[in-house]
């Protein structure tokens, strides 16, 4: 599913090259979250409520503007079930960015966070920013998970990966109702953003290399399916 969208220019090939910077993000997570329908809301601005589980991992890439910045987003959609937790932290290399998520009305989604949060501190690079989105936040009448907990677990996460990543915030949001999905993207690219200039002052040769990352710098893709 490697597409573009342009909210300037509309449709874009992947392999477009005119951009500032390049971001790798990672939307992780317990199998039907709501992962895959929360990338498509946000790159194509469209829902399906059937969708399966995704089998790997699978991206779409989709330019934005910020900062006074082209960014090229490149946003990976991991398959949130355990036989598949090897393959998809060989992915979180090289990742700037992450959206950590569970279901609102899913307990052990919830509870399975820490872990996610584990994986991120073990496996990616230091200073990757984090995002905690409740995802299904329209469904208010199953909700199982207060918002407050949520915020809770968000605030003692980025203490506890305060030497891993540099910033750690929580949303609830809606893939389906579109609540809160674009703003818990901007949010994270303008954290990358800010710590990439933080990076630039203290050393200006990083622009080549945000600039120079490409999708061949990931693993190959496996099996593409979608999940919900």
């Amino acid at each position: 599913m490697a597409s573009v969208t342009d909210g300037k220019t509309g449709v874009k090939d992947a392999s477009d090259q005119n951009f500032d910077y390049m971001f790798k993000l990672l939307i992780i997570g317990n199998s039907s979250v709501g992962k895959t329908s929360f990338l498509f809301r946000y790159a194509d601005d469209t829902f399906t409520p059937a969708f399966v589980s995704t089998v790997g991992i699978d991206f779409k890439v989709k330019t934005v503007y910020r900062h006074e910045k082209r960014v090229k987003l490149q946003i990976w959609d991991t398959a949130g079930q355990e036989r598949y937790r090897t393959i998809t932290t060989a992915y979180y290399r090289g990742a700037m960015g992450f959206i950590l998520m569970y279901d609102i009305t899913n307990e052990e989604s919830f509870n399975a966070v820490q872990d996610w949060a584990t994986q991120i501190k073990t496996y990616s690079w230091d200073n990757a920013q984090v995002i905690l989105v409740g995802n299904k936040c329209d469904m208010e009448e199953e909700r199982v998970v207060p918002t407050e907990k949520g915020r809770l677990l968000a605030e003692q996460l980025g203490m506890y990966m305060t030497h891993v990543c540099a910033w750690f915030d929580f949303f609830e949001a809606s893939a389906k109702e579109n609540i809160s999905v674009r703003q818990a993207f901007e949010r994270l690219v303008d954290a990358i953003c800010d710590k990439m200039s933080d990076s630039l002052d203290t050393d200006p040769s990083m622009l080549g290399s945000s600039k120079n990352t490409r999708l061949s710098d990931t693993p190959p893709l496996l099996q593409q399916n979608c999940s919900c």
